[in-house]
């Protein structure tokens, strides 16, 4: 106990201390799954984006009239949209299961950062394909009107696709920027911890021993009296 305490009036004054401490040691912080809660925001956007492209189609419905193929196409069904927005769960439910884990293990911090690099790339690594795919499976445009009525269009094919990939891309920068720029403050603050810290002088004094008065008359107990 008192050498905890001792080292705890050192660290007094040292900025750093704290947070490198917690994430020198395993099992001693939650910052592995604070930081990685935090950073799963901007990567569920990017997820969202990314799941659109691949995985969201318009409801098709298909006949013959006078020989010919009619095809007419609808906004994409309430199945679609749910598949749609739990694959965008997956990548940030995966960073704080990462995060809860990394609690229990040295340097668990940084394990939470780099995850979320990995994971943040691996969410666009198909995004050039994804957006081809949803252009084609929208070719009047993901508003279903089609260009030949200007005064409705919205979105020509394409256009919404383009938007969604460079968002896509964006939120991961952001991402992977987060992780980057958390992994070099705590760095930063532990190596001034250890290389440049100035560790205040110790304010312990000694304390005078304080006795109650003597109550036993003098000269009681002396064999010569």
């Amino acid at each position: 106990m008192s050498e905890q305490l001792v080292q705890d009036v050192q660290s007094r004054g040292n900025v750093g201390y704290s947070i490198a401490r917690v994430i020198r040691r395993g099992g001693r912080s939650r910052s592995p799954l604070a930081i990685a809660s935090f950073i799963a925001i901007p990567l569920f956007f990017s997820s969202l984006m990314a799941s659109t492209l691949a995985l969201e189609k318009p409801r098709v419905i298909q006949w013959t009239s006078a020989g010919h193929l009619r095809t007419s196409y609808f906004d994409p069904t309430t199945a679609t949209e749910a598949r749609v927005w739990l694959w965008a769960l997956v990548p940030p439910a995966v960073l704080i299961v990462v995060g809860f884990v990394a609690t229990r293990l040295p340097y668990g911090f940084y394990i939470s950062c780099v995850a979320a690099i990995v994971i943040a790339v691996a969410v666009v690594h198909k995004i050039d394909i994804w957006q081809r795919h949803h252009t084609h499976r929208f070719p009047d445009g993901v508003d279903l009107i089609p260009a030949s009525d200007p005064a409705s269009n919205q979105f020509d094919p394409g256009q919404w696709e383009r938007m969604a990939r460079d968002t896509a891309l964006s939120l991961e920068h952001w991402t992977i920027g987060l992780a980057l720029v958390s992994i070099l403050v705590v760095a930063g603050l532990t190596v001034k911890r250890r290389y440049f810290g100035r560790q205040a002088p110790l304010a312990f004094t000694p304390l005078e021993g304080v006795h109650a008065p003597s109550i036993t008359p003098p000269g009681l107990g002396d064999p010569d009296s």
